[in-house]
């Protein structure tokens, strides 16, 4: 399968957008003094909560990599070849 420039662009900024979003979100997470994230404000006892974004954050992380390595990879073989945009 080829994939246009334009398209492999796409997947290359998606990915990087979401590695942005998903780390910034994490440290937020992290940061939670409204007692949802922690039970009593303190990093020693995570609630439920904290464990369902955190494991939302790090799959949606690991698929914008593979989406974004994906991209890379289109956007590389475009190189190699002459355009078809």
């Amino acid at each position: 399968m080829k994939l246009s420039r334009r398209t492999s662009w796409f997947l290359t900024a998606f990915g990087v957008w979401s590695m942005i979003i998903w780390t910034t979100f994490v440290k937020n997470l992290w940061k939670d003094s409204g007692g949802q994230a922690f039970a009593g404000g303190d990093h020693s006892q995570p609630t439920a909560f904290f464990w369902v974004h955190l494991l939302l954050a790090v799959t949606s992380f690991v698929l914008g990599v593979g989406i974004g390595a994906i991209g890379v990879r289109g956007l590389r073989a475009t190189r190699r070849e002459p355009a078809v945009d």
